[in-house]
């Protein structure tokens, strides 16, 4: 059965990644239909503050899956952030962001990395109420709730359960903010009792990214809220070989958003350099989160596919990646199944139809 899932190509660089992960989807044998929708700046500039019309959230409700190029969202004006508004509205409450090593194929220090961030996606700062006090006080709220942390946090246990992990570490700042991290905390604890199978720890936010970044590979999964899984997730993908390589998904009771991490790169669209592996990733994601079912069994086996595509191609020994690893090899040859016409660390060539790489 074709699963329907709903496109937007996005901003900067948006179009181009997109493209070329559809090209991969396509060839990888991805039983889906396609329905695009338009959102970002140009949106924003016809007056929509949320950078959505109506008939494309009749669209959203209708598929229920969306995959999602970056935007961009104009600055000042009273814009709301897209990704904020959907995920209100759409109840996606928990951002799941997978970010491994693929070594030797990407350069990276920790070969070893494989790490899961679970991150609350609707309360904490990101909530967006603030407040302007007077001419010198100005007060951005911390909401967190209760029901909010008790869903995301068994949402990650479940999902350690079922994806064979082994480990779940919890990371807030609790020795300062004694009431609203200390909630987060203190439930972590008592539903952990619930998985004795699954070992457990605690970090403080600040030293639990200082160990991201120096020693990844000894987190399994990590959950914690908003604010923090936004910035722990960022330093883990650049850790990985860089964030242009790390893909998420936006996951709710009746919803679900992919996009990748990173944002629209104004200042590179066009010039056939960016990276389109986080919105493959992504692609993937939407592949085994919604097509992985008993009467279905064989479509599970896209998602290798995509994912060898993106990191084992190799032409005489050398990987095959986009200027943010250091090669000069383009977004398209990227997803294209043709001979590579330049190689990491190369020199830009033409291929034989006469188009060229860069």
């Amino acid at each position: 059965m074709t699963t329907p899932i709903t496109v937007a190509y996005g901003d900067g660089i948006g179009p181009e990644i997109m493209e070329a992960t559809l090209h991969v989807l396509k060839e990888a044998g991805a039983d889906i239909s396609i329905e695009t929708i338009e959102v970002g700046e140009k949106i924003y500039l016809q007056g929509a503050t949320s950078g959505l019309l109506p008939s494309a959230w009749e669209t959203l409700r209708r598929n229920k899956v969306l995959l999602k190029a970056p935007i961009t969202t104009p600055q000042g004006k009273g814009y709301k952030s897209l990704n904020v508004t959907m995920r209100k509205a759409l109840g996606l409450y928990a951002n799941i962001r997978p970010t491994q090593a693929y070594h030797p194929f990407v350069k990276t220090n920790h070969p070893k990395m494989d790490l899961v961030i679970v991150r609350e996606n609707e309360e904490d700062l990101y909530a967006g109420i603030e407040y302007h006090q007077s001419h010198d006080v100005f007060e951005s709220v911390k909401l967190i709730t209760k029901s909010g942390t008790e869903r995301i946090v068994r949402y990650a246990f479940e999902y350690a359960v079922q994806n064979n992990r082994k480990k779940i570490t919890c990371m807030s700042k609790d020795n300062i903010m004694k009431i609203s991290d200390g909630m987060f905390h203190n439930t972590f604890e008592t539903i952990a009792k619930e998985y004795p199978q699954i070992e457990i720890d605690h970090y403080i936010i600040d030293i639990g990214a200082a160990r991201i970044a120096s020693r990844p590979e000894i987190f399994d999964v990590i959950v914690t809220e908003n604010l923090y899984g936004d910035i722990i997730s960022d330093i883990a993908a650049d850790v990985s070989g860089s964030v242009g390589l790390a893909g998420s998904s936006n996951i709710g009771e009746d919803f679900a958003m992919f996009e990748a991490i990173h944002g629209s790169a104004p200042d590179i669209a066009g010039k056939n350099i960016a990276n389109p592996s986080g919105i493959l990733q992504s692609a993937a994601l939407i592949v085994s989160t919604s097509m992985s079912t008993p009467n279905k069994p064989n479509q599970c086996s896209v998602t290798p596919k995509i994912r060898s595509h993106i990191h084992e191609r190799r032409y005489h020994g050398w990987p095959v990646c986009t200027n943010d690893q250091g090669s000069v090899v383009g977004t398209w040859w990227c997803s294209s199944s043709q001979r590579p016409v330049a190689r990491c660390h190369g020199t830009s060539e033409s291929s034989s139809s006469g188009v060229a790489v860069m």
